[in-house]
């Protein structure tokens, strides 16, 4: 999942850019509204952190303009403002949960896969193709009813083919949710996580295979009938 976090306060970005990168989110940071639109421009987001009071202007007008330019990606405000109007102006905006400075990092992840879970966000708790399952709360795998343990990146992948079960989701597309913007990506990365999936779903006996359609991207594709 990609994530762009618009906050000026650079300790505390790096504190929660360090803790969503743990949780397995590729997390963008951004310190102003600018930089925070270039990016929302620039790259298809599953989520936003949002602040109120940034330098060069206001969280809630900016929410304003990417609803109204018909973005639907999900927006949770982080904010120290923790009067009931200030909750109730973001809400109006646009934002789909508001959560009060100081936090625990706990409770900041809950509520960013709280959102993510939300039917408008497109993602539903579980995913399955085939014999393949997961919980995307938990990030527990399985396959055929049987726990398989993946890395994060891993899980990552497999969650974004999930989502796609049967078409083609191009190498961009990926490469866009996988890593963030500051992540040094060698070239060969993404073939090596496809390697590192195949090898894992091989090796729990999954009927599903990971396949590559050269030159485009990669697809979940049940098992072909002898």
């Amino acid at each position: 999942m990609r994530v762009l976090l618009v906050e000026d306060s650079a300790r505390l970005s790096e504190l929660i850019v360090a803790g969503l990168s743990a949780a397995g989110f590729a997390a963008d940071p951004a310190a102003t509204l600018a930089a925070a639109e270039a990016a929302a421009e620039a790259v298809p987001y599953d989520l936003i952190l949002l602040d109120l009071g940034l330098p060069d202007g206001d969280g809630a007008a900016f929410m304003r303009r990417l609803r109204r330019g018909g973005c639907l990606t999900p927006v949770l405000m982080v904010t120290a403002r923790s009067g009931l109007d200030d909750k109730v102006r973001g809400l109006d905006a646009g934002a789909d949960d508001y959560l009060v400075k100081p936090f625990e990092l706990r409770e900041l992840l809950a509520r960013c896969r709280a959102v993510l879970r939300r039917p408008a966000a497109c993602l539903g708790p579980v995913l399955s193709f085939g014999d393949i399952e997961l919980d995307c709360a938990a990030r527990r795998v399985a396959v055929a009813g049987q726990p398989v343990h993946l890395p994060p990146r891993e899980t990552d992948l497999l969650e974004l083919l999930l989502r796609r079960g049967g078409q083609v989701v191009g190498k961009p597309a990926i490469e866009q949710a996988l890593y963030a913007l500051a992540s040094e990506v060698t070239p060969n990365a993404l073939e090596a996580v496809v390697s590192r999936l195949r090898r894992h779903l091989a090796q729990a006996g999954s009927a599903a295979g990971l396949h590559t359609v050269r030159g485009i991207g990669y697809m979940l594709a049940a098992a072909e009938r002898p």
